[in-house]
């Protein structure tokens, strides 16, 4: 490896992880490929980020301060620093495999593929796994990698669910980052845009492997409640008829927007219809119990007077 041109950049935007942000560089440092580089870009931390960053001294470390400016402007930064013949981004609550960049370069040579992902592991912040099939997690995820299993059709499956999971996910040619361009301004959802864009820059190109869980995905209790939880969903719903309208043949946009639209529509209707219907009907079983246990409590009390 030579400083100039490294055979894979790393890129971490970091934002107060000062509990796991040690664990991430490591999982990348004792990668067993050594020809790479870590972009590393501390986004205007508060906490000790920074100061565990700069610890480091291992020469195919780079670091970057900024104010804060999000993960998505973070990334783009450090797709412009990158230098590698192949980009791959770790969020800084994740852990790569030991192995999962040698893995990946030997599939990539195999199979010609332009971007790769894999399954996940997920663990909390103690680091311990997710194994128990009725986490909730872990059936929305089956669900959805279930789903590509059967249609075998990747750009289809994501319009099902996001089973790259998290940025953390991709691995990519630097032509392909090329070609895609950069992150969009989408705080929650810019992952999901992006393995779409990839999708249609790249066709065919976009390799899933299901059967190789090469990366460590951090579950932090409460993190889809809230406001992320709303705002995340209305992105998803723009995304989702977005990206099923780039899918299709042109002269079909207008049919499928206009019957997905009214499918929407639908939905809405019929929840405000239940909700009215519910208001308006008469007491249902547990009310009419306690009504009744009402009135007879009552007759007691007379009987007892």
């Amino acid at each position: 490896m030579t400083i100039d041109r490294p055979l894979v950049s790393v890129i971490i935007p970091a934002y107060n992880h000062e509990k796991f942000i040690g664990a991430a560089i490591d999982s990348v440092l004792q990668q067993t490929m050594d020809d790479l580089e870590l972009i590393v870009i501390d986004d205007g931390s508060t906490d000790q980020t920074g100061t565990i960053i700069r610890q480091y001294s291992d020469s195919r470390i780079a670091c970057y301060h900024q104010e804060n400016r999000d993960a998505y402007n973070t990334i783009n930064r450090g797709l412009g620093l990158a230098k590698g013949d192949y980009i791959a981004i770790l969020n800084s609550d994740d852990l790569f495999t030991s192995n999962r960049l040698e893995c990946l370069l030997d599939y990539r040579q195999k199979s010609g593929a332009e971007c790769i992902i894999t399954d996940v592991i997920p663990i909390s912040d103690e680091g311990e796994e997710y194994i128990d099939p009725e986490f909730g997690w872990n059936q929305w995820h089956r669900k959805n990698r279930n789903f590509y299993l059967q249609c075998k059709d990747i750009y289809i499956a994501f319009l099902k669910g996001n089973f790259m999971v998290t940025t953390s996910n991709l691995f990519m040619t630097a032509e392909a980052v090329k070609k895609t361009g950069d992150f969009c301004s989408l705080r929650y959802l810019h992952d999901y845009d992006y393995i779409f864009r990839l999708m249609l820059a790249c066709p065919g190109k976009v390799h899933y492997l299901f059967d190789e869980k090469l990366i460590y995905y951090r579950i932090h209790p409460g993190n889809t409640l809230g406001e992320a939880a709303i705002i995340g969903r209305e992105q998803d719903r723009e995304l989702i008829r977005k990206y099923m309208l780039e899918g299709v043949n042109p002269n079909e946009r207008q049919l499928v927007g206009a019957g997905s639209e009214r499918l929407v529509e639908l939905e809405r209707e019929l929840n405000e219809v239940k909700d009215t219907m519910a208001l308006k009907s008469p007491p249902g079983v547990k009310a009419a119990a306690k009504i009744f246990l009402e009135s007879i409590k009552i007759r007691i009390n007379k009987k007892l007077r």
